[in-house]
């Protein structure tokens, strides 16, 4: 009889791949957190989108239920990415540059206003950038391969 675990093929993951793994866990988590009183403070006055919602993650970030919502999808997503050094890639990087977008819009969009709609704070808005800093560049680095003395990226 032969031992399975001669015969097992052992999967590896790039680096890369647990990198989006965390982050993506990271925003599953923080958007579920979203919807716990306590950690989300004015949780009575949370409401589906738009700038009327007060509710507070951590009593910092202004959420909503859509804010919350994008989170959980976000989390999502790049868990499923993380399966494959690419789709790591592509969320680390295309996710960075979403969030290099949403800081833009915040910073433009009068917060007032019905155009805030996700909502936004400025608390909101610097995470969003670093966020969107932190993801590129863990994107390029962490997921470059390296193949003899030539990086492939």
């Amino acid at each position: 009889m032969s031992n399975l675990s001669d015969s097992a093929t052992q999967v590896t993951r790039h680096p890369g791949q647990l990198i989006a793994a965390v982050v993506g866990a990271v925003f599953l988590l923080v958007g579920i957190l979203g919807f716990i009183p306590g950690v989300t403070t004015d949780y009575d006055h949370l409401g589906f989108a738009g700038h009327e919602s007060t509710a507070k993650l951590f009593g910092v970030f202004q959420v909503s239920i859509l804010h919350n919502l994008v989170h959980i999808a976000f989390g999502v997503a790049g868990l499923a990415l993380a399966r494959t050094l690419a789709g790591a890639r592509a969320f680390l990087i295309g996710g960075g540059i979403i969030y290099l977008l949403l800081w833009l819009y915040g910073l433009i969009i009068d917060h007032d206003s019905a155009a805030n709609f996700v909502p936004l704070n400025t608390a909101d808005n610097w995470l969003h950038l670093l966020l969107a800093l932190g993801m590129i560049g863990l994107g390029v680095l962490a997921t470059a391969t390296h193949r003899g003395d030539r990086t492939v990226r």
